[in-house]
């Protein structure tokens, strides 16, 4: 059962109850709070609206999102709230715009490095097919000049050739620097019989030659004879070398006017250096050779 003193503080009005003036305190405390959040909104929107930074719309936007529902803003801080808010939103749409710009350029300066570069390569291939097209163009050309040139000289040799032939004459005499020591028919008793030829003597070493184009049928030692060669020419008449010191032919061998078949020497019987000359027709018996020499157009 409370007591008398309780009384009076059961009838005391709640505002001087125990505690009550500290809430009083705490409600006074909180509208100086709200003034003082409500100031600060306002600054913060005036600077937002004078420097226009995106960190400080950030804070205004933050922070006039919690004014929104409040009545602390006056028209002239919410339009430079919003003021900001567009600026900011614009500087972000020009800075994305640069953005894309700068990486549309780089692509394009890519691309355009990566054309010249291919076009380049393009320029060096062709180049170069085209150098190798005139290198095997001069090479084709300088092979067929070359053909050209060995068809022309081989032709030319073939025409010396036949000119040089045209022109060697179709009979000689048997030797140079010679005199006549005997001729046909001359007895004598170096001789079983009566001399068959012409003995035309010269120097030891003195080429003999074939008087006429034929063929070598002898080369060989034939006893009196010594080192003795025969030719036979196209007519069937066969020419005789006799007394030489050397052959310098073989049986045969083709021979031409004028074409050496031995040397002047001194083997067989025989008093010194000449060559025994004959002319035997068909092979057979021999002749006189001075007739025939002179048939031909020679006056030994």
């Amino acid at each position: 059962m409370p007591t008398h003193q309780d009384a009076p503080d059961a009838d005391r009005p709640a505002s001087r109850r125990p505690g009550a003036p500290r809430r009083v305190a705490k409600h006074r405390s909180s509208r100086r709070s709200f003034t003082r959040r409500t100031q600060l909104i306002g600054l913060t929107a005036a600077l937002a609206a004078a420097a226009g930074t995106t960190a400080v719309g950030l804070t205004s936007d933050a922070v006039g999102s919690q004014a929104s529902g409040t009545t602390g803003l006056s028209p002239s801080q919410a339009g430079a709230l919003s003021s900001a808010r567009v600026e900011r939103r614009d500087l972000g749409s020009r800075d994305a715009s640069r953005i894309d710009l700068s990486l549309t350029s780089t692509k394009q300066a890519q691309a355009t490095k990566l054309a010249q570069q291919r076009a380049a390569r393009l320029a060096a291939n062709a180049t170069l097919t085209q150098r190798r097209a005139l290198a095997l163009a001069a090479a084709k050309a300088a092979s067929a000049r070359k053909a050209a040139a060995q068809a022309r000289a081989l032709a030319a040799a073939k025409a010396a050739a036949i000119a040089k032939a045209a022109a060697a004459p179709k009979i000689v005499l048997p030797t140079t620097g010679y005199h006549l020591t005997a001729r046909f028919n001359q007895a004598g008793g170096r001789w079983a019989h009566n001399h068959t030829g012409l003995d035309f003597a010269a120097p030891m070493g003195t080429p003999v030659r074939s008087v006429m184009a034929g063929e070598v049928i002898q080369a060989d030692f034939e006893g009196a004879y010594g080192r003795q060669v025969k030719v036979r020419h196209a007519d069937g008449t066969v020419t005789s070398y006799s007394h030489m010191s050397e052959f310098d032919v073989s049986v045969g061998d083709h021979v031409e006017a004028g074409s050496q078949v031995g040397a002047i020497g001194m083997t067989g019987n025989t008093t010194g250096p000449h060559v025994h000359f004959e002319v035997l027709p068909g092979g057979g018996a021999p002749i006189d050779p001075e007739p025939w020499l002179r048939e031909h157009g020679l006056n030994p």
